[in-house]
């Protein structure tokens, strides 16, 4: 069963209003270069086309690749995905991209990766969320984190990732949501951690829903935060580009605190068809704490080159009021 393998292809090639993509971070050791890469597919009447989408965390300039769908190939059994000449796993991405905006060649090979946990009745980071039918977008995390040996050919620029750290995930389905918060890191100043939140408005039969998944993850142990373990929201607003969130789980409590840098703008999928613009940075910075429900602090420490998303409607919906009294 694919839905128990989210980071390979969950689609077909005959479906409509129907996309998949997968999203590839890359920050050099210096933390002076930071892309990220999205290769994907959009399945609709009007445009059906496979692509590649390409953001440079620093300047914020992107691009938009598009191929003939007959130029997506996949595995069935394990992540290998083709777009055009470039090939995309969990343990490699294969660059060569010579297109009329930007060339892009080269090879980047990933080591010593740490997956999501996952089960039988767990499949990823939406846990028995992956088994719910009609939702119109679902999430994966393909690599909480690996180091990057390699470097691209980006136009005449060489660009050494060697050294450096990498994060993937993915989405699939019809639309992204209404609205949304999401923020990733692995590059943090002191420690060896990851942390990946996402919030959203989740349409679902005719209604809707505020659903929120996420982790952080050091010293090897996770603290997932979501909907789905009954964790709550205890902080959320945005203040001067400085977004504070709150989450509380049975066991911690987890605060962040993103000062939102340089963005980018990407095209997401409404009804298969990339016509949405939103912005995204993979610039920012994030300050993350947490603590247990004693106040003991467990982990304290600051991370940069974050990936960050803020689709404002989502405050509207998130009641911490309600959270606060349950």
């Amino acid at each position: 069963m694919r839905i128990l393998k989210p980071e390979v292809f969950q689609g077909n090639l005959k479906s409509k209003n129907y996309f998949e993509g997968w999203y590839f971070k890359h920050v050099s050791k210096n933390l002076e270069n930071v892309y990220s890469f999205i290769p994907g597919i959009s399945l609709n009447k009007e445009n059906p086309h496979a692509f590649i989408q390409i953001i440079n965390g620093l300047t914020g300039e992107t691009q938009y690749i598009e191929y003939p769908v007959s130029a997506f190939s996949f595995d069935k059994e394990t992540f290998r995905v083709t777009v055009g000449d470039s090939i995309f796993t969990a343990d490699s991405m294969l660059l060569n991209i010579n297109s009329p905006q930007i060339a892009v060649k080269g090879l980047l090979q990933y080591a010593n990766g740490v997956k999501y946990p996952r089960s039988t009745f767990s499949p990823g980071i939406m846990d028995w969320y992956s088994f719910v039918p009609f939702m119109e977008c679902k999430h994966g995390v393909v690599s909480v984190s690996h180091a990057i040996e390699g470097s691209l050919l980006i136009d005449s620029l060489k660009v050494d990732f060697s050294g450096g750290k990498g994060y993937i995930e993915k989405d699939w389905g019809k639309s992204f949501p209404e609205s949304w918060i999401w923020l990733q890191s692995n590059s943090f100043a002191k420690s060896d951690a990851c942390i990946m939140i996402s919030i959203a408005k989740i349409p679902w039969l005719g209604h809707y829903f505020t659903g929120f998944l996420g982790f952080l993850y050091f010293a090897g142990n996770f603290y997932p935060f979501s909907t789905y373990n009954n964790s709550q929201i205890t902080a959320l607003n945005l203040v001067d580009e400085m977004l504070t969130l709150g989450f509380r789980s049975k066991q911690y409590q987890l605060t962040i605190t993103a000062a939102l840098k340089k963005t980018g703008v990407l095209l997401a999928p409404k009804s298969g068809v990339m016509s949405r613009r939103i912005k995204e940075s993979i610039d920012s910075e994030l300050e993350v704490t947490l603590f247990d429900n004693k106040g003991n602090e467990i982990f304290n420490d600051t991370a940069s080159r974050a990936g960050l998303e803020v689709i404002e409607g989502i405050f509207e919906i998130v009641n911490i009021k309600q959270y606060l009294k349950s």
